[in-house]
Order: C-alpha cells, then structure tokens, then sequence
C-alpha cells in the first residue's frame, strides 16, 4: 500500500531531505530484487531517503523511479534531475514526526 502524503507533509519532508546525501544508485541493470530489499531495508531504518539513478532518458529515470516507489510501498516526495526523494515510514520506530494538515 503507498504512503499518501499532502501537500504540507510533501513541503515538510523535502526540507528534511535537503541536506541528504543519494543513499543508493540504480545502475544498468534496473529495478532488480535486490535493489528492492536495500531501498527497503533503507526505508525501515532511515524513512527519508534519496535514490539517484542512472538512465539517460528522461521517461525511463520517471518510469524506474515510480517503479522503486510502487513496489516498496514508498510516497516519492520529490524528483529532481537524476535523484528521487522517497518516505515511508518505520513499522518498528518512527523517527519523523509529520505535520498534521
């Protein structure tokens, strides 16, 4: 199930993620399963994180992206360039508390 998110929550997490460094690289090979158990395990552990990939085209990045978020249950927060933003929060213990409205 994705984490929806609203615009203020959205506004909130790209704050925090501005000081983030790329957590994980998406290479030639794609969306692979395991890429998806570390952008998982990353997710549990982190919540925010910042993935770049490395598709040239712009459709491909977009559609490998939406892919990474779809399929760990993660809202995308922001895309820019090569670097997405995703959030979803801990099962365990959260650790970023978002704003209500």
């Amino acid at each position: 199930m994705p984490t929806l998110l609203t615009s203020a929550q959205t506004r909130f997490l790209r704050g925090q993620a501005h000081d983030l460094k790329a957590m994980l690289q998406v290479g030639g090979k794609g969306v692979t399963d395991a890429l998806l158990a570390e952008v998982d395990l990353a997710l549990e552990h982190h919540e925010l994180i910042k993935v770049k990939v490395g598709a040239e085209d712009r459709e491909a990045r977009d559609a490998l992206i939406d892919s990474i978020a779809e399929r760990t249950g993660a809202a995308l927060v922001q895309r820019i360039g090569h670097t997405a933003v995703l959030y979803r929060p801990s099962k365990d213990k959260r650790q970023i508390v978002l704003p209500r409205a």
